[in-house]
């Protein structure tokens, strides 16, 4: 008799494991495309440091889709085939968001990576760092601090006789603005930089 019992109690168990199981394999799809949209807010939140501010939602929407792809997504381009990795011509680089002041031609030097290179920034209140752990190691990730811009890296393998340091920046996180139209486009407190010289050389200013 408890031999019967027991049959019949593990028949139940087993009969209410298997409705379990079904349920769960019905909601498994939704459950997990939760989980992802969650981890990717959250890593969205951790590689910039802030929650998107929402005062760029125009400028963001307006963006080119590889452009997207870069400053939102934490994307890179091609090496020798972006905007600006040979340019040479004296002015300034912006966030291609913001329009906040990032780089400058002063500060530009051939790498021969592929991608623009700067020693140094222009204005380095306006950027920040965070460390970037992928499939490449552990980087240092580089983004504008107002709009929160991906930008690209920094490493410790820049000019020797300058800071050592190479901030390797994508073009499309990056606006040129060229040294004569600094005054009309609200750059002016730049222009002195240009003065004395119509090149990209020069010493830190």
């Amino acid at each position: 008799m408890k031999l019967k019992e027991t049959l019949e109690q593990n028949k139940m168990i087993l009969a209410v494991l298997v409705v379990s199981i079904g349920l769960i394999g019905t909601q498994l799809p939704s459950i997990v495309n939760q989980l992802d949209q969650e981890r990717t807010a959250v890593s969205e939140t951790q590689r910039n440091g802030a929650e998107p501010d929402q005062r760029f939602s125009e400028e963001i929407n307006s963006l080119s889709d590889s452009e997207y792809y870069i400053t939102q997504e934490n994307g890179t381009e091609r090496a020798f085939e972006n905007e600006y990795y040979d340019k040479k011509e004296p002015g300034i680089y912006v966030d291609v968001v913001s329009g906040a002041p990032l780089f400058s031609s002063k500060h530009k030097y051939d790498s021969g990576t592929g991608w623009p290179a700067f020693y140094k920034p222009l204005e380095p209140d306006n950027l920040i760092t965070r460390k970037d752990k992928g499939p490449l190691g552990v980087r240092t990730e580089v983004a504008s601090k107002e709009a929160k811009t991906h930008l690209g890296h920094i490493f410790e393998d820049g000019p020797e006789d300058k800071t050592g340091l190479r901030y390797c920046i994508n073009s499309a996180s990056l606006e040129f603005v060229p040294a004569d139209e600094l005054e009309e486009r609200g750059y002016g407190e730049y222009s002195s930089m240009f003065n004395e010289t119509n090149s990209t050389s020069g010493e830190d200013q």
